[in-house]
C-alpha cells in the first residue's frame, strides 16, 4: 500500500469557492485526495514527491482569489489511509433520493433504490464532491438499459457501478492511476457487478467497441485535449457527460466539444460553481 503525505492548506480568508479552487489547482499538481473544511482543506499526495508543500506553494502561487495561504504537511503510512477516512471525512449519503453511497466500515446505512459500498483509499469518487454528485443526477436520468457506458477517469468506480446497476450492458472504465484502478476493481467485487476495467488513458479507447454514453469527470485540461477521443468513441446517435470544471470554463470546453458535433442538452452548475454537462452527438 502507498505511503502519502498530507499537505494542510489554511487559508484566509477561507470560503467554499476558495477551498474548490485550490482543490482543483492542486489536483493538476498532481495531488489526488481532498478534504475541505471551515479553514481550508487538507490534500493528498504520494510520498514519492520530496518537497509536497514546495508543489503547493508553487500551485497556488497564481490563485485568481485574493488569500493567503499556510501550508504543512504530514507523513501519513499507506496502511492508515482507511482508518483516517471513517475517523474524518467519509459518510454515508443519498444522491437524489435513490442512490446511497456508503463503505463496508458504516452501519448507519441510508437506504435507497441503488446501494453503492466503496472502500475509497486515495482514488477520487465518494460522491461528496459536487462534480461526483452532480454526474450521479445525470446518470440517473439517463435511459441505460441494454447500452453501452464508457466512464473516463473511473477513479472508485463509482459512476460505472451506478451504470451497471442501472442496467447499462456493457461498462468499462478507464483510469490512468494504477492504485485507483486496483480500488475499481475491488469495487466491482463488492458491488456484484461485471465491469470492463483498463488500467490506461485515452487512447484505450481506440481498442474499445463505440458507446452509447461516455463519462468524464476529470478536469478542464484533460477533457480540451481529449475530447476528439472521446467523440471517436461514441456510437452515431450518443451522450456525453462532462465534469470537473467552473461554469466559467464553459464555453472553452463547448466551443472544443461543438467541433466533433456535440451540444450542450443540460447543464447542473453547483452553489460553488462547480459545472455538470450533458452533450448530445
Amino acid at each position: 500500500m502507498n505511503d502519502y503525505i498530507s499537505v494542510r492548506v489554511d487559508a484566509t480568508p477561507c470560503s467554499e469557492d476558495i477551498t474548490d479552487l485550490a482543490a482543483a489547482f492542486l489536483a493538476d499538481a498532481g495531488f489526488e485526495s481532498f478534504e475541505p473544511d471551515a479553514e481550508g482543506l487538507t490534500a493528498y499526495i504520494r510520498a514519492t514527491n520530496d518537497d509536497a508543500c514546495g508543489i503547493a506553494r508553487e500551485a497556488l502561487e497564481d490563485f485568481p482569489i485574493p488569500a493567503d495561504f499556510k501550508i504543512t504537511s504530514e507523513f501519513i503510512k499507506g496502511e492508515d489511509w482507511n482508518a483516517e477516512w471513517e475517523k474524518n471525512y467519509f459518510k454515508p449519503i443519498v444522491i437524489g433520493d435513490k442512490v446511497a453511497v456508503h463503505s463496508t466500515f458504516h452501519t448507519d446505512v441510508p437506504q435507497a433504490e441503488y446501494d453503492i459500498v466503496i472502500d475509497p483509499k486515495m482514488a477520487f469518487g465518494t460522491g461528496h464532491h459536487d462534480t461526483t454528485s452532480q454526474m450521479m443526477r445525470l446518470i440517473l436520468e439517463l435511459p441505460l438499459e441494454g447500452k453501452d457506458v464508457i466512464d473516463m477517469g473511473t477513479g472508485t468506480g463509482i459512476l460505472a457501478i451506478l451504470a451497471k446497476k442501472r442496467g447499462a450492458n456493457s461498462v468499462t472504465g478507464i483510469e490512468i492511476d494504477e492504485p485507483a484502478y486496483l480500488n475499481a476493481v475491488e469495487h466491482a467485487a463488492l458491488n456484484g457487478v461485471s465491469l470492463n476495467l483498463v488500467h490506461g488513458d485515452a487512447s484505450a479507447l481506440e481498442t474499445l467497441e463505440p458507446a452509447d454514453f461516455l463519462f468524464a469527470n476529470i478536469n478542464r485540461n484533460i477533457i480540451l485535449a481529449d475530447i476528439d477521443r472521446y467523440s471517436q468513441a461514441l456510437k452515431s446517435a450518443a451522450e456525453v457527460l462532462l465534469s470537473g470544471f467552473y461554469e466559467q470554463d464553459v464555453e472553452m470546453i463547448e466551443a472544443e466539444c461543438q467541433k466533433y458535433g456535440l451540444k450542450e442538452a443540460e447543464r447542473l452548475v453547483s452553489d460553488s460553481g462547480w459545472t455538470a454537462l450533458r452533450l448530445t452527438k
